[in-house]
């Protein structure tokens, strides 16, 4: 049986200007919890000011090798990709 799930792979804009790279399948949620102090340790110290960017993939697997991907990135990259989404 497969994934039922479609699975997001999201960065948000933190406080200070970083910007964090995870994965959900509820997109909402994940971002409220990170507002709310609930998401990553990262997140609860940086603040989050915007989610930037989200694209979606069919599996977990999927979006995972997608979150390493892109957090391999350089900030130049991830700009780019940001600014591409656009």
């Amino acid at each position: 049986m497969g994934e039922e799930n479609i699975w997001y792979v999201y960065m948000l804009e933190c406080g200070d200007g970083s910007l964090y790279t995870g994965v959900t399948t509820d997109l909402s949620r994940r971002v409220t919890e990170h507002r709310e102090g609930r998401g990553a340790k990262y997140t609860k110290m940086k603040g989050v000011r915007d989610l930037v960017y989200h694209e979606q993939r069919s599996t977990k697997s999927e979006a995972l090798q997608r979150e390493a991907a892109i957090k391999h990135m350089s900030r130049k990259q991830k700009q780019l990709l940001l600014e591409d989404k656009k």
